[in-house]
C-alpha cells in the first residue's frame, strides 16, 4: 500500500467536495515545488484506498489536473506532474523582505500576486491545445512567416475576428476594417495618429483607466474627465465640461473600474453626440464576453449607423497577456487611412502568434474557452465575494455587478482606500484604490481587487484575514 503523500489532508466535513481538495492539494505541492517536475503521483485506484474513498473521486480530481496541464499519464510508466513546468519554476526564489504570510496551497504562481487586476485565470487555460497548435504552427512554417509581418495583421486572424465578432458582440465588419496591434496602448497610438490632432480635447471617463489619459496627453490631446453614475458616462456632462471635443473613450459593457454598464438611453445620446460633433467614439471592449447576470450586451458599435464608432478589443483578458495581441474595428470610410497610417508606424505583431490564435479561433476552441471561463469566473466571483464578506463584512461592501474580472469592495467608517491599498501592497498583495481612477470629487473610497485567481472558498477567506489584519 501506497503511503499518503503529508500536503494529501482532506477535509470531510468541509463543503468543499473532495475531489475538488485532492486537486488542489495537487496543485499547490506542485506550486511549491513539494512535487517536482516528472516526479510520479500515486495510482488513482491506489490511492483511492488509502484514503478511503471511491476511485473516481480521485480519476475526477486528476483528471483536472492533466487537463490544465499539471499532470501527464504515461502509460504503464504511470502519470506524472508535466516535465514541461521546469520552464516555469523560478531560478532562486527570495521571500520578500516584508516577510508576508505564505501563499495558500492553489494560489496562482508567485511572480502574479493575489488580487492582482487584468490577469484571466491562468490555471484553468487549455494549454495542451495551444500548446499543439503552436506545435504545428511551427512545423507549417513557410519563408514568408519568417520575413517583416503584415502591417495590419495576419489575413488568416482577421478574417477569425471578423467572424467572432459578428457572431458574438453583433458587429458587421469585413476583415479589411478589422486591424491587428499589439496591445491597448499600440491601438489607442494608431487612433490617435490617424484621427487626432495636438490640442483635441477627447472625454475620457472618470473614474477610469489611467493609462488611458496618460497616453492622449502624452501624445499632444487634452483628456478630459467625464463623471460616471449608475448608468455609465454622463453624456450631458461631458457636453457641458468639454462641448468641443473630438472624441471619447468609453467601456459600455463594464466600465473601467465601477463595472456599471452604459444604458441604452446613454448610448443612443452619445452616438447622436458624436454624429452632431463630427467627433470619435473609441469603444473600449477589455472583458465584455464576461457577464454573469444574462448574456453579454451588444457592442455599442452595433448601434452606429453613423460610422463614428472605433471599436478596441484585445487577446489579453480572454487569452494571456504574453500574447501581446489586441485588434481595432474601423469604420468602412477610415480604413485606408489606417492603413496609410499601420504602414507607416506599426512593425506588426509576431507572426507565429497570430498563426496560433487564427487556429484556434478557427477550430473553435476560443468559443469554447470563453464560454468555458465565463462560467468559472462566476463561480469564482462568488466565492471571492462570499469568502471576504464573511471576513470583511464589517468594513467593507461589494458593489452589485452584473459582470467583469473584478470586485469593488466599498469602504466603511474611517478607513481609506489608498492607506489600506498601500499596506497591501507592502504585504505582497495587489490592489488599486479608486480614489486614484479619479479626478473628480464623486468616485468615494474603495478597493479594487481582482477574483479570477481566487479559486477555493479557503483561499477567499484566507485573503480576507490578511486584509482584516492590515486594517487594525
Amino acid at each position: 500500500m501506497i503511503r499518503k503523500p503529508e500536503f494529501l489532508t482532506l477535509d470531510a466535513a468541509a463543503a468543499e467536495p473532495l475531489y475538488r481538495q485532492i486537486y488542489t492539494r495537487f496543485r499547490g505541492a506542485i506550486a511549491d515545488g513539494l512535487l517536482q517536475p516528472g516526479a510520479r503521483i500515486p495510482a488513482a485506484r491506489a490511492l483511492a484506498l488509502e484514503l478511503g474513498l471511491a476511485r473516481g473521486t480521485v480519476e475526477t480530481a486528476y483528471s483536472l489536473l492533466a487537463a490544465e496541464g499539471y499532470v501527464e499519464a504515461r502509460g504503464q510508466a504511470g502519470t506524472v506532474v508535466t516535465p514541461a513546468l521546469a520552464r516555469h519554476a523560478p531560478a532562486a526564489p527570495q521571500p520578500p523582505a516584508s516577510g508576508p504570510a505564505q501563499a495558500p496551497a492553489g494560489q496562482p504562481p508567485a511572480a502574479i500576486r493575489p488580487f492582482q487586476m487584468g490577469i484571466p485565470a491562468l490555471d484553468a487555460f487549455p494549454r495542451k491545445v495551444w500548446a499543439r497548435l503552436a506545435a504545428r504552427a511551427v512545423r507549417a512554417t513557410q519563408s514568408e512567416d519568417m520575413a517583416y509581418p503584415p502591417a495590419c495583421g495576419l489575413p488568416a486572424l482577421r478574417a477569425a475576428i471578423a467572424t467572432y465578432l459578428q457572431l458574438s458582440r453583433g458587429i458587421s465588419c469585413a476583415p479589411s476594417q478589422v486591424f491587428v496591434t499589439s496591445g491597448y496602448r499600440n491601438t489607442m497610438e494608431l487612433i490617435a495618429r490617424a484621427l487626432l490632432r495636438p490640442g483635441d480635447e477627447v472625454w475620457v471617463e472618470d473614474p477610469g483607466y489611467a493609462p488611458t489619459s496618460e497616453l492622449l496627453n502624452a501624445a499632444g490631446m487634452r483628456a478630459r474627465p467625464v463623471a460616471v453614475d449608475a448608468d455609465g458616462l454622463m453624456v450631458s456632462h461631458g457636453v457641458a465640461s468639454a462641448p468641443q471635443a473630438r472624441a471619447a473613450v468609453v467601456t459600455p459593457a463594464h466600465q473601467s473600474p465601477l463595472c456599471v454598464s452604459l444604458s441604452l438611453p446613454r448610448r443612443l445620446a452619445l452616438l447622436d453626440w458624436a454624429a452632431q460633433a463630427d467627433a470619435w467614439i473609441v469603444e473600449d471592449d477589455y472583458d465584455g464576453e464576461y457577464r454573469y447576470v444574462s448574456r453579454p450586451l451588444p457592442a455599442l458599435q452595433s448601434l452606429d449607423r453613423d460610422g463614428r464608432v472605433l471599436y478596441a478589443g484585445t487577446f489579453s483578458k480572454v487569452l494571456f497577456p504574453a500574447a501581446r495581441l489586441a485588434y481595432l474595428v474601423v469604420p468602412p470610410a477610415q480604413v485606408r487611412r489606417f492603413e496609410h497610417i499601420c504602414q507607416t508606424f506599426s512593425a506588426g505583431g509576431p507572426t507565429l502568434m497570430q498563426h496560433i490564435v487564427a487556429s484556434f479561433m478557427h477550430g473553435g476552441h476560443f468559443a469554447r474557452h470563453i464560454q468555458r471561463m465565463r462560467r468559472l469566473y462566476a463561480e469564482r466571483r462568488q466565492i471571492a465575494s462570499d469568502g471576504l464578506t464573511a471576513v470583511l463584512g464589517k468594513h467593507l461592501q461589494i458593489d452589485p455587478q452584473p459582470g467583469g474580472m473584478h470586485l469593488v469592495l466599498r469602504m466603511k467608517g474611517r478607513h481609506t482606500d489608498r492607506a489600506l491599498a498601500a499596506r497591501m501592497r507592502e504585504d505582497g498583495m495587489a490592489a488599486t484604490a479608486l480614489s486614484e481612477r479619479t479626478a473628480l470629487p464623486h468616485a468615494g473610497s474603495a478597493l479594487l481587487l481582482g477574483f479570477t485567481g481566487i479559486a477555493t472558498p479557503a483561499q477567499a477567506r484566507e485573503l480576507g484575514r490578511r486584509i482584516l489584519k492590515l486594517m487594525a
